[in-house]
């Protein structure tokens, strides 16, 4: 079969047939994304690697099926992010010790989603953005921009859900008041 079949096809592949040479054409074309978005939210390589295995694990077994709504990508997104919340929690107090230890190393380093944010051109909301704590920032990344919900991304932020809840709220309320 020709290199470039659609994501769709790739997935039916795998699903139907259990072919590997799809199951590779999909993991050439998404771990390298997958891998430095997640980056951009545990700075552990060693956990990020295990949760991208795991995630494309996930695909080939069939655990995770692809019902053909929305980007292939953002499919992938979910379990990767799922996944990468589940062993932050099965980590537990040394797993966020890690994770801010590597943060305070990384600190230089801007995300994915940071250069995202910081990049829209959409009247004031740059520069709203911006303006916001790097805490509040990082709320609305998990739950915005990745979907997560308040539990998950209390686990991912290594913060109790009531924080997760205060800090969105905080950072709508200084959104709307920098748009206003």
């Amino acid at each position: 079969m020709s290199e470039t079949r659609s994501d769709g096809e790739l997935l039916r592949a795998i699903a139907a047939d259990r072919d590997r040479h799809a199951f590779e054409q999909l993991y050439r074309r998404y771990a390298p994304w997958l891998t430095a978005r997640l980056r951009g939210r545990c700075a552990d390589a060693g956990i990020v690697d295990d949760v991208v295995q795991e995630t494309f694990l996930a695909v080939w077994r069939g655990t995770a099926r692809y019902r053909e709504e929305g980007e292939v990508a953002g499919w992938l997104w979910r379990i990767g992010s799922r996944r990468l919340v589940d062993a932050l929690r099965g980590d537990g107090a040394r797993g966020r010790l890690r994770q801010a230890l590597a943060r305070l190393r990384h600190r230089e380093e801007a995300s994915a989603e940071d250069r995202v944010l910081a990049g829209v051109e959409h009247g004031d909301l740059a520069g709203a953005l911006v303006r916001l704590s790097p805490e509040l920032r990082a709320v609305l990344q998990a739950t915005v921009v990745d979907g997560l919900t308040t539990r998950e991304a209390a686990v991912l932020l290594g913060i109790p859900p009531g924080t997760v809840k205060t800090r969105a709220m905080r950072a709508r309320r200084q959104l709307r008041e920098a748009l206003a």
